[in-house]
């Protein structure tokens, strides 16, 4: 699959590694690939994140990825949800984190690891990539882009897409400022 990947949408996959090393975890997730997405300047997903204003708010989702992995992947809305039932995520996971340790709930996650190591994909991540394949062959389109990560981020039920639409970034505002940005480029 990564033979059909663009440049850009390589680079991101290699950022996210990166991103995997700077938080300690052992696997790449759609965490990382919106981290790494936030990292690029000079793409069509990094001008669909400026037109949103993404960039300017970056360490606020990175807060959020970090709360979301922090509580094991449930979201913002998730814990809204529970608290509507009476069930307190927060005091749940700090009463795991008082008898585990910090952060015991973060799936594939080593703090105290430093050396470098392949990572693997998580099923989310692997899902995210097969979604943007889905997308470049629906339309005809012969190479994936950074573009339909971010596309594909942005369809998934993951934390990635959670944070994204606590952002006010959804599916179809990344669509409407893609068609928009192809339409300067083709005047």
């Amino acid at each position: 699959m990564f033979e059909k990947f663009t440049a850009e949408a390589r680079a991101v996959v290699s950022c996210a590694a990166e991103q995997a090393d700077r938080t300690g975890s052992d696997t790449i997730g759609e965490p990382e690939l919106l981290l790494a997405l936030l990292d690029r300047t000079d793409s069509p997903a990094a001008g669909a994140l400026a037109a949103l204003g993404l960039h300017e708010r970056r360490q606020s989702v990175a807060d959020g990825l970090a709360a979301a992995r922090r509580r094991g992947g449930v979201s913002a809305a998730d814990v809204a949800a529970l608290a509507g039932l009476g069930i307190d995520v927060d005091a749940i996971v700090a009463s795991v984190e008082q008898e585990h340790g910090v952060g015991a709930l973060a799936a594939g996650r080593s703090p105290g690891r430093r050396r470098r190591v392949r990572r693997r994909f998580t099923a989310e991540a692997k899902s995210v990539l097969e979604r943007a394949l889905r997308m470049v062959a629906g339309r005809g389109e012969r190479s994936i882009g950074d573009e339909h990560l971010l596309l594909a981020l942005t369809t998934g039920r993951g934390p990635a897409a959670a944070v994204l639409a606590d952002h006010g970034v959804t599916h179809e505002a990344v669509v409407r400022v893609l068609g928009e940005s192809r339409g300067r480029k083709a005047s």
